[in-house]
């Protein structure tokens, strides 16, 4: 069983844990360096807002995190989403993505949600899929070393 709390300093380290690759961390967040340090997660939370952390009861580990940013009146995008190595597959993410969409509905109105996986993602992208995220769009970006990525925009109705 989870449950979910604001982001606490204290949890960094043990986030920045949870990509275990640098291609694990790009899907996270193509502006963070590999290793993800928590200097990284703070600075990102300049311009994102709700950062969340899904906590296993039983145990009281850190499970997942996200937040939210882009807020436009009725939209927004769900960010940095990771699940910790050990709770992958045990529902810690749909939980995260559940608490992360109600916030976005009850805390600001949002009546759609919208989120960029990238087209490497297979397992992310069957995951939004599954919980009824549609595309909408690709989006080509340069990375700082040159190289291109493919996101694709998928989106969620919140109504």
């Amino acid at each position: 069983m989870y449950t979910h709390r604001a982001l606490s300093k204290v949890d960094l380290t043990d986030i920045c844990g949870f990509p275990q690759t640098q291609q694990e961390l790009l899907f996270v967040g193509p502006s963070f360096i590999f290793p993800l340090t928590p200097e990284q997660i703070l600075h990102s939370l300049m311009n994102r807002f709700e950062p969340t952390v899904v906590i296993e009861e039983e145990s009281g580990q850190i499970a997942a995190y996200a937040n939210l940013y882009n807020n436009n009146g009725h939209t927004c995008w769900l960010g940095n989403v990771i699940v910790s190595p050990n709770h992958r597959g045990r529902g810690a993410g749909e939980f995260l993505l559940h608490a992360m969409m109600d916030k976005a509905k009850e805390n600001y109105g949002v009546r759609e949600l919208f989120l960029s996986c990238q087209h490497a993602n297979s397992r992310g992208l069957a995951f939004y899929h599954k919980h009824s995220f549609r595309p909408f769009d690709l989006k080509i970006s340069k990375l700082d070393d040159g190289r291109k990525i493919i996101t694709v925009q998928m989106k969620i109705n919140l109504q």
